[in-house]
């Protein structure tokens, strides 16, 4: 990795540790509560339909408004499709909306893809092609979010499945123009860097010295799965350590970094078990941070 970025001479923060939570396991709460300092929960996630209207559920709101002050609570979605041509998805927005006025965010974060075409979900998420029109559009869409919101805003890179040929922008000159344009953050995933270094062959390095690191203001760390030779955005298993790696040469030249985050789907918590998660957390903030 390069040892020199460039960045603006800005005081550096001291970035903290955070983990996800899907709700509907309070021994996983009671488990990384006293190791990290903000918890990261996806709307989507907890989330319940009663007469086909999704409302956040009552138990894990509950949860959330218990945990002690000195940790913070981060939105996270999956849901927004802010990517989608025709609209983005306003039942997330309405579940953001309870989950503002119930507890109080220091932040919130998308995806930078799209998840319906027409209204029909696609089952997985896809990447925007990188033209003048998909970044005219995102951008008018970031502006509304923070109007609404008044909070930080960030943007995930998301993984690619399949490759993009004949784009306007690099991946990282995308990303750039967005936060030019909106004054929005960027959250950066770095395994998904990894996902797209072994399937698509992205220039990992050039991509982070083109990248306006100014502008990350969280890391997402995970592991997943391979696939018939393909590296999938599965949050399944302890990250590896050139994740870690990767995300420590991040945390020395991103000085508006605030949190480091550690992924993990709520299936894989009785596979690895509450100990595995709470050594992997230490291990984190040990190597990491």
């Amino acid at each position: 990795m390069p040892t020199e970025r460039a960045v603006d001479r800005v005081s550096r923060l001291e970035p903290r540790l955070a983990t996800t939570y899907e709700g509907r396991d309070p021994t996983l709460l009671e488990t990384v509560i006293p190791l990290v300092d903000y918890v990261e929960v996806v709307p989507d996630t907890i989330a319940k339909s009663i007469g086909g209207v999704r409302s956040l559920s009552a138990d894990t709101l509950s949860q959330l408004r218990a945990l002690p002050n000195r940790v913070s609570i981060i939105a996270h979605g999956v849901g927004l499709s802010i990517g989608s041509y025709d609209a983005y998805s306003s039942d997330y927005l309405h579940l953001l909306d309870q989950l503002q006025s119930d507890v109080d965010l220091a932040w919130h974060s998308e995806h930078l893809g799209y998840t319906t075409v027409d209204g029909v979900n696609l089952g997985t998420m896809l990447p925007l092609p990188r033209t003048d029109e998909a970044l005219e559009l995102v951008s008018q869409r970031v502006m509304e979010i923070q109007g609404r919101y008044g909070l930080p805003f960030l943007l995930e890179n998301v993984a690619h499945v399949l490759p993009t040929p004949g784009q306007a922008y690099s991946p990282a000159a995308f990303l750039n123009a967005l936060v030019e344009g909106t004054g929005c953050y960027l959250l950066l995933d770095i395994y998904n860097l990894e996902c797209d270094v072994q399937n698509h062959d992205l220039d990992l390095d050039a991509f982070l010295d083109e990248l306006n690191l100014n502008a990350v203001w969280e890391l997402h760390l995970a592991n997943g799965v391979e696939h018939r030779g393909l590296q999938l955005d599965v949050h399944s298993n302890p990250t590896r350590q050139s994740t870690l790696e990767i995300a420590r040469d991040v945390v020395h030249h991103a000085p508006a970094l605030r949190a480091v985050t550690f992924e993990l789907l709520s299936q894989a918590v009785p596979v690895l078990g509450y100990h595995a998660i709470a050594d992997e957390l230490r291990r984190i903030r040990e190597e990491v941070l």
